[in-house]
């Protein structure tokens, strides 16, 4: 080696790898580089080092190969703001030594590599090279030129590679090769690579060419295949349709290769086929899907609020919540994948909100009804393998609604059966996830499709009978039932006109005063919610419309009084259960739950002379047993306390009955009210006739929470009872209660059967046989008033 007079000028490369014996054009854009290339004029010497890592911006020794290029400066040019351009010939290698500065520049001091001799080997390895080249570019000139004019085979190493198509890497390699017969090898190898990488490209050339050639070919059969079937009277101008139809869907990518194969196949059976009409059913189905085309949704949710309130009467709660979800929809939140599920007895008016919603939003409304759906393939649809098959009943209302973002009705989603053909529940679990609807998949059309957008209502009257994992994925707002008010009012603003209309009479023929309203709601109908109510009106109005036809009445001007209702309706039909009680010891009156609103309860006990046991009759579940067992073992424990002769209870047997037996009957709630009944039985004490009540008990006489209470107190209320006791914890759900109930009733919250006693039972006493006489005694009740007695 020989060592460089002085410090030379560097130039780092980032890309490219320049080799001894070339001339090279430069491109310069580093700011120090650039300034380097500034101070340069032809005939400066340069060295030219290879980064090893191209991402650094201020290379050190160890960031630049060992071995680099010394070249002479040829040409600078100046491009402004594009950077300057340096054309260098390359002169020997040199190995770098040290960077002895970096500013303004990079300066290094360097070694001149002296290449060894060529050998033998070198010499027959460049003549190999050159007749390989000469195979394999016949057509280069200038090639051809260069392999002419070399006759150093250490030199012809190093200009080979800029012919061949091969990485910086394996150039580099070639510039770190000193030794010429192994720097020939090493270029007949990458030549070997670079042909067979050209042999590779020039197949897939050739494959894409002869593919392009193939669609060309077949789009051409396909328009004289066309033609000759036109010829024929074989044509199908459906089919033509179909395929402007498709194109006009804007599908989804993948949906598009899917409906692509199954034209192609449509195209190779006859039209008179049985399988070209199960492709085009196919085809048919998927052109009818909304896959991008959405309803302009209404963002005002002041609209929405004012379609709520002109549509239904009270049901504040819930219109609140209503409103709420509309407004994180409309601020882009994450209620997008929320499914709001409406739960209330009938007649309340769940799916009638469900309308307002959609009608306020300006999106469609569709109904999917699922009361006795039991095929699981009902909901997913069936496999196309089947004859008839068809989608399931969620892609039928997409295809219904025509938009992707319509307000789908689940109507009577606790109906939902379970067959030995599958589980439906099981299947909505997909439809109503909204991590996994946007990929829902019907086995029908086998395709993806998102509705992620879609606003799902479901409707319920009991969410007890739906699995956890569905009701998990359910947004419940409960809608209970109405008031004697309420009733009256949503008849006098929506319930008359209605069945006006529907009877034909003239508009403004029809006065129905208040009373006689609240008489149809008091003795003619016993609901949660107006169905009925409405029934009852149209009855009445039906028999209006019969005189006017007639010509017996004057059609300008009817009003319905309290004996035309009469007339019509017949006797009432219900009356004040309050006055149903039978004012006699061992009677009380239980609040109920049922899927159609709160209902009474009647526990009637007996006793009779025998060994101390109990009878149970009414078709009583376990939990309602477990109930009379436990007010009997709490009765027994505290019998002196409550004035009880012990023997008398074991020398008598008891009997509960709940009537209706016909109907089968569970739950804790009752607890108190079979407290009650045995304790007023056997200490001969009456139960008030106006008080109701529920709670569940504990051997401990302690009174638990229980659930549906606005349901029972609005039972209550329309019983006629005055006094309802229920447990202390669930007064945190009174202000669930309407204000009118609320004012006309009498609440105790009791902790403890003895409140309950207190409160319940009247203070005489009619004391049977064996019993001590002194039950009178806890005749004042320790239970709180929640509210004042009113009226």
């Amino acid at each position: 080696m020989t060592e460089l007079a002085s410090p030379l000028p560097l130039l780092p490369l980032r890309h490219g790898v320049v080799l001894p014996s070339r001339t090279t054009t430069i491109p310069v854009g580093r700011p120090r580089s650039r300034a380097l290339a500034s101070a340069l004029s032809p005939g400066d010497l340069v060295i030219l080092a290879v980064q090893r890592d191209p991402a650094i911006e201020d290379p050190a020794l160890v960031d630049l190969h060992s071995i680099a290029t010394l070249a002479r400066v040829t040409e600078r040019t100046d491009r402004g703001a594009r950077g300057v351009v340096l054309v260098v010939d390359a002169l020997s290698r040199v190995e770098l030594r040290a960077l002895t500065s970096s500013v303004p520049y990079w300066m290094a001091r360097a070694e001149e590599i002296t290449e060894p001799s060529a050998s033998a080997e070198a010499v027959e390895l460049m003549g190999a090279l050159k007749t390989r080249l000469r195979e394999l570019i016949s057509n280069d000139t200038s090639l051809t030129e260069m392999l002419a004019t070399t006759k150093e085979p250490g030199v012809l190493a190093d200009r080979v590679p800029a012919w061949l198509d091969v990485e910086d890497a394996r150039k580099v390699e070639v510039l770190l090769t000193i030794d010429p017969a192994a720097r020939l090898r090493l270029v007949i190898e990458l030549l070997a690579e670079a042909r067979a990488k050209n042999e590779l490209r020039q197949k897939i050339d050739s494959e894409v060419r002869k593919e392009l050639g193939k669609n060309h070919k077949e789009a051409m059969l396909r328009q004289q295949m066309r033609a000759i079937q036109k010829e024929l009277g074989e044509e199908d101008a459906n089919k033509d349709k179909l395929r402007d139809k498709l194109d006009a869907a804007n599908l989804p990518d993948d949906v598009r290769e899917v409906v692509d194969r199954e034209l192609r196949r449509l195209d190779q059976v006859g039209p008179n086929q049985a399988e070209a009409n199960v492709i085009r059913t196919y085809l048919e189905w998927i052109a009818d899907l909304p896959w991008t085309k959405r309803a302009p949704s209404q963002g005002d949710l002041d609209a929405v609020e004012r379609k709520l309130e002109s549509d239904h009467y009270g049901l504040a709660d819930v219109k609140r919540r209503i409103l709420e979800h509309m407004a994180v929809l409309s601020l882009g939140g994450e209620g997008k994948g929320t499914i709001l599920a409406l739960v209330g007895p009938p007649g309340v008016g769940k799916t009638s909100l469900a309308q307002s919603v959609a009608d306020a939003t300006g999106r469609p409304l569709v109904h999917v009804s699922l009361g006795g759906v039991r095929d699981e393939a009902e909901i997913r649809g069936h496999r196309r393998t089947y004859i008839g098959a068809l989608p399931g009943r969620v892609v039928h209302a997409m295809r219904k609604a025509k938009v992707k973002n319509p307000v789908v009705v689940l109507d009577e989603i606790d109906k939902l059966g379970r067959g030995w053909q599958g589980d439906p529940e099981a299947a909505l679990l997909e439809v109503l996830d909204p991590e996994q609807n946007k990929q829902f998949t019907d086995h029908y059309l086998e395709l993806p499709f998102d509705l992620s957008e879609v606003l799902f209502i479901a409707t319920a009257n009991d969410l007890s009978t739906l699995s956890a994992p569905l009701r998990d994925r359910l947004e419940i707002i409960e809608v209970s039932g109405y008031t004697t008010d309420e009733k009256v009012a949503i008849a006098e603003r929506h319930l008359v006109e209605q069945q006006r209309k529907k009877v034909g009479l003239p508009s403004g023929s029809v006065t129905v005063p208040r009373e006689s309203l609240e008489l149809v709601v008091r003795e003619y109908t016993r609901e949660a919610g107006v169905r009925q109510l409405g029934r009852e009106i149209g009855k009445v109005l039906r028999s209006l419309a019969l005189e006017v036809a007639r010509k017996k009445s004057d059609a300008a001007s009817i009003t319905v009084d309290e004996a035309t209702i009469r007339k019509v309706l017949g006797k009432p039909k219900f009356f004040a259960e309050m006055a149903e009680q039978d004012n006699a010891p061992g009677i009380a009156a239980g609040l109920a739950w049922t899927p159609v609103g709160g209902d009474i309860l009647f526990i009637e006990t007996t006793k009779m002379t025998g060994k101390g046991r109990i009878e149970i009759t009414g078709q009583l579940g376990d939990v309602m047993k477990e109930s009379v067992r436990a007010a009997l073992a709490y009765l027994r424990s505290h019998a002196d306390e409550l004035g009880v002769d012990p023997e008398f209870l074991e020398k008598h047997d008891l009997h509960v009955h709940v009537p209706a037996g016909a109907i089968p009957k569970d739950g804790p709630s009752a607890g108190i009210t079979m407290f009650t009944a045995l304790t007023s039985l056997v200490t001969g004490r009456r139960v008030r006739s106006d008080v109701a009540m529920t709670g569940e008990v504990t051997l401990r006489g302690r009174v638990l929470p229980i659930g549906g209470l606005k349901s029972k107190m609005l039972a209550a209320h329309r019983a006629g009872f005055r006094r309802v006791i229920i447990p202390k914890l669930n007064e945190r759900d009174l202000p669930e209660i309407p204000e009118t109930v609320r004012n006309e009733l009498e609440i105790i919250a009791a902790e403890d059967v003895r409140e309950v006693i207190a409160a319940a039972l009247e203070p005489d006493v009619l004391a049977p046989t064996g019993t001590s006489g002194t039950g009178g005694k806890t005749g004042t009740g320790t239970g709180a008033p929640v509210s004042a007695k009113h009226g």
